[in-house]
């Protein structure tokens, strides 16, 4: 999600302040607190890191540790296997539409002795358009049941809009979207991965992968902490196929700190792991068409042995990708007029 990625579904979906079961089947109904759930997770989340101006410049090897000059040569292959590096100059914006099925799966709690799940699995369907134009300026709407999400950036202020949550800025450094960097933009995910460390190799199904890290540093975390809810880190690996260069594994872990009115300490993980394939040509640039991300939500205390853990998952597919759609503009980026009035 936007704000601060968890911060908004700890504050006003989880509610912490409540118990698991009772903020799950409480007053809300169970599907629609499913679907606040899945939207708020995997719906519009962010990276955990601003973009790199220009990762396609020479780098000094003699003052570069290894893991960053192997990241950077990692990279350099994966923009040479695209094709950005030939049509990076020549492509101004991008319009592009999809499909997408979400799902809540069980969720467990456990007392330390027993696990009870409670739920279903169950699930909508839903659909995308997302505008995107550099530097920065991205639009997104995404339609899943009867629900709406609108997100966006003007390249300085990341917003977005639920009908639950109205309209909010995030805060912290602006960042990309997780859904570009998914294989749809092969120069900003170059850009995200710009400073990254390589810390080896990992087998991700049938494909040796170099393994990149990206993190957001403690200033920035700090940034994007809010009243009770502190941000404690936020890490990106992405796996990047040796056979082929392509990026066909990203994982992102998120940990929030929430101390309730009560005082007690509760801990929040986010982790979500995406796969990310069928590369298809798409005016030169190689863009993954499909994909599908699990996502798993931890709630622990500092000082019980009782915790919950949720699961949900997204099945996307990409119908459509323009290049240069004409008349598209700055203005088409601008942030809704409420949005330095609503609460975060």
């Amino acid at each position: 999600m936007v704000h601060a990625d968890l911060n908004s579904t700890v504050r006003r979906v989880f509610q912490p302040e409540n118990s698991f079961t009772v903020s799950l089947y409480g007053s809300i109904p169970a599907k629609r607190h499913d679907l606040r759930l899945l939207l708020g997770v995997l719906g519009c989340p962010l990276a955990p890191i601003p973009l790199v101006n220009d990762p396609i410049h020479r780098i000094h090897i003699k003052n570069t540790p290894i893991e960053n000059s192997a990241a950077h040569y990692i990279i350099q292959q994966y923009l040479a296997s695209t094709g950005c590096l030939k049509q990076q100059k020549s492509i101004k914006n991008m319009y592009s539409t999809g499909s997408v099925k979400m799902v809540r799966c069980e969720t467990e709690i456990s007392s330390g002795k027993n696990v009870k799940s409670l739920g279903t699995r169950s699930g909508e369907n839903g659909c995308f358009v997302l505008w995107q134009m550099l530097p920065g300026m991205w639009s997104l709407e995404l339609v899943v049941g009867e629900n709406k999400v609108i997100a966006g950036s003007d390249g300085k202020t990341v917003w977005r809009h639920t009908p639950w949550l109205g309209t909010h800025a995030a805060k912290g450094p602006q960042r990309p979207l997780r859904r570009i960097i998914q294989g749809l933009d092969p120069k900003n995910t170059a850009n995200l991965f710009g400073k990254a460390q390589c810390l080896g190799e990992k087998r991700i199904g049938e494909n040796d992968c170099f393994v990149l890290k990206v993190a957001a540093d403690r200033e920035a975390v700090i940034e994007r902490s809010e009243g009770p809810a502190e941000v404690l880190r936020h890490v990106l690996y992405g796996y990047f196929c040796q056979k082929s260069g392509l990026l066909i594994y990203l994982e992102d872990s998120h940990l929030t700190r929430v101390q309730t009115p009560e005082n007690e300490t509760i801990y929040w993980e986010t982790t979500i792991g995406s796969s990310i394939g069928d590369y298809r040509d798409v005016d030169g640039v190689l863009i993954a068409h499909q994909g599908r991300s699990i996502a798993t939500v931890f709630r622990f205390e500092e000082l019980s042995v009782q915790h919950s853990r949720t699961r949900m998952e997204e099945v996307w597919r990409i119908d459509d990708v323009v290049f240069n759609v004409q008349g598209l503009s700055m203005d088409s980026f601008i942030p809704p007029a409420d949005i330095f009035d609503a609460s975060p």
